[in-house]
């Protein structure tokens, strides 16, 4: 049985095709992994800053992060808990009235530059 070029190079190319189609790619995608502690210390002192809060005192050790903007005094706790995430947190003291949303918006700037 003598089967003609032609037929013979139209099932080879149909094969290579099945072949191809069978193969899948994917997309990559984005995995978020855990915030270091150093990020996060950055990001919150670069908020206070982003906020006009004038940073007046930092201790890595303790993870406080201390400033006012006028007459209201701004409080950044960064620690590590136990399962390895980190914690953030900020406070307002201080003739707060003058400024009620500032802690709001250090939070957001925080957010931001975490890339949230």
């Amino acid at each position: 049985m003598h089967i003609p070029v032609t037929l013979f190079r139209a099932l080879l190319c149909a094969a290579f095709l099945s072949l191809l189609a069978g193969c899948v790619v994917y997309e990559p995608v984005a995995v978020s992994a855990p915030a270091s502690f150093d990020r996060s210390w950055n990001a919150a002192t670069g908020a206070m800053a982003d906020q006009g809060v004038s940073i007046t005192t930092q201790d890595r050790g303790a993870g406080i992060i201390r400033g006012a903007r006028g007459s209201i005094s701004i409080q950044a706790s960064v620690r590590t808990l136990a399962d390895g995430r980190v914690e953030v947190r900020f406070d307002q003291s201080g003739q707060t009235g003058s400024d009620p949303n500032l802690v709001h918006r250090i939070s957001e700037s925080y957010d931001r530059r975490m890339g949230r």
